[in-house]
């Protein structure tokens, strides 16, 4: 859907009649500079009220309303075309928040993540069953201790939920000689698991750190999960980012 047929949507929701007559005030409030945006996406899950979308291959703002000028989505442009201004705007509203997200469900917007494709599976025949390389539990970043023997001189794998069903190489590739935590960036406590992560690293003597996530925009919220928990320990951490398609192929960040 382009970026007319949003704004044409949006006019019919009861968002423009609640929320459009509100009066200006001056605040901070997000911009996107249109020249250097590339649509990446990486600003967008990082937006919990759903201010930022790719529309027409921009990265857009869709109402002042939903900005509550917190910067959330800062720090995650490549080419640093988000920003914090203070302008003239319509006072942020949670209560509009809310009604365009419960509208946007229901009117079928989704996230990147969540497009539907079919891929043509390999040869299941083609190989033998192989041995599991795990070597701790639990594995879920909620539910690991914050110290366990097995963080010693570990080399870490912090892991998004989606690349174990992903890789074709999982235990043989990624998981083998690795100590491995993992979560979901989208739908999990990104706060909590920044804080869980920094005790990790900041009580245990982890050699080095290995971020594995889906190419999906949403996903890429784990890196800064890990960018901030190394900052906060203050630890120089060797760190690998891997990137990982929805067709299992391995890119380096």
């Amino acid at each position: 859907m382009g970026w007319k047929s949003l704004k044409h949507w949006m006019k019919q929701s009861s968002y423009e009649k609640l929320f459009m007559g509100g009066l200006l005030a001056r605040r901070k409030i997000v911009q996107i500079d249109e020249e250097r945006c590339d649509g990446c996406g990486q600003c967008v899950p990082n937006c919990a009220e759903g201010a930022l979308r790719v529309i027409d291959g921009k990265a857009r703002l869709v109402s002042d309303v939903y900005c509550d000028g917190l910067g959330a989505c800062l720090g995650h442009c490549p080419r640093d075309a988000v920003s914090i201004v203070e302008r003239e705007a319509p006072e942020f509203s949670e209560e509009a928040v809310h009604e365009y997200l419960r509208s946007r469900e229901s009117s079928g917007f989704s996230c990147p993540s969540s497009q539907v494709q079919s891929l043509e599976a390999g040869d299941r025949g083609a190989s033998e069953p192989q041995a599991s390389s795990l070597s701790n539990w639990p594995v879920q970043l909620n539910l690991v201790p914050v110290k366990a023997s097995f963080f010693k001189d570990a080399d870490l794998l912090l892991m998004a939920d989606c690349v174990a069903v992903a890789h074709p190489g999982l235990h043989s590739r990624l998981i083998k000689g690795r100590a491995v935590v993992m979560g979901c960036p989208k739908f999990d406590d990104a706060r909590g698991y920044v804080e869980k992560l920094t005790e990790i690293l900041r009580g245990n003597d982890v050699r080095s750190l290995t971020v594995a996530h889906m190419e999906v925009p949403c996903c890429s919220g784990l890196e800064r999960i890990a960018e901030l928990a190394l900052r906060a320990t203050g630890k120089n951490i060797p760190t690998r980012r891997l990137i990982v398609s929805v067709r299992g192929e391995e890119t380096p960040a």
